[in-house]
């Protein structure tokens, strides 16, 4: 009985052993896991911390803002925004876009979205309306031009498009050359400002003007009224990558007929003869001598 009672006990203390052993093994295994762990993740910081882009406090837009809207501070944050991709003419500080002053509102000249950069082209100089005015640059004239749906391209024309001005209508003048009526390219490059009574960029659908408004030197004005009350306009939309000069455009009846030009007929010029007159009797003979003028 005692010699069983013995072997139990030894083989007791045998798997007891066995036991401390396998969990100091694994105990020892699982802390040079975590400490290779804790490794890695210091140097994956360290390399975090070298690869770390600056950024700069942009304001944005706090919500949805339309044109001619008051932009107040509470429609404003603060946004960090990457050093190297802020967009140009963006406001960094709240005292810049709100001076300290009596007449500081501005007002929305161009739809921002939510989160979207406020930006100097985007709202009006503080204390400006949101009017036609404050779109003109200096030198430039507001003037309107007549449209229908022909000659405004179907509705398709934005406040902020670029189009070519043709004029078609008879050259008046005291010689008539039968040419008809003609079609000339007369402007180039002109910038619509508003449509019938929309100014703002955040027109949607299309409309039907009736009117159309663009900004030219007083010059080119003084040249589109010569046209409007002279003979009948077309409007034809620039592309926005299209960034050429055009020559001189010009077509009349004969160049779209393809008729060309018959040449004037000789002019015949008839030999000059000279003579004298010599009277014999009662008889006048006359006898061709060469000229001499």
């Amino acid at each position: 009985m005692r010699a069983v009672f013995g072997l139990v006990l030894i083989i007791g203390v045998a798997l007891a052993g066995g036991a401390v052993y396998m969990a100091r093994e694994y105990i020892s295994e699982n802390q040079a896991k975590l400490a290779l762990e804790r490794k890695l993740r210091e140097e994956a910081l360290a390399n975090a911390k070298v690869d770390i882009v600056p950024t700069v406090g942009v304001l944005v837009s706090n919500r949805s803002l339309q044109y001619g809207e008051r932009v107040n501070k509470d429609d404003v944050r603060v946004v960090e925004w990457p050093e190297n991709a802020i967009p140009e003419g963006s406001f960094v500080d709240m005292a810049v876009l709100f001076p300290d002053t009596d007449k500081n509102e501005r007002f929305v000249l161009r739809a921002m979205e939510k989160d979207e950069a406020i930006m100097e082209i985007k709202v009006t100089k503080p204390g400006e309306p949101a009017g036609l005015r404050s779109q003109l640059a200096k030198g430039m004239r507001a003037f309107a031009i007549s449209v229908d749906v022909a000659s405004g391209v179907s509705g398709f024309l934005r406040p902020g498009d670029t189009v070519d001005v043709y004029w078609t209508g008879t050259v008046r003048n005291s010689l008539d050359d039968g040419r008809g009526e003609i079609t000339r390219l007369i402007l180039t490059n002109i910038e619509l400002v508003a449509v019938d009574q929309i100014a703002g960029l955040d027109v949607t659908g299309t409309t039907i003007a009736r009117t159309v408004t663009v900004a030219a030197t007083p010059e080119q004005i003084a040249a589109l009224a010569q046209a409007q009350n002279t003979g009948r306009m077309s409007l034809a939309l620039v592309g926005v990558q299209d960034d050429g000069v055009l020559d001189t455009v010009e077509v009349d009846q004969r160049i779209l007929l393809g008729i060309e030009e018959a040449a004037p007929a000789p002019v015949r010029v008839e030999k000059k003869v000279c003579t004298i007159r010599t009277r014999r009797g009662g008889e006048t003979v006359e006898t061709p001598i060469p000229c001499t003028n």
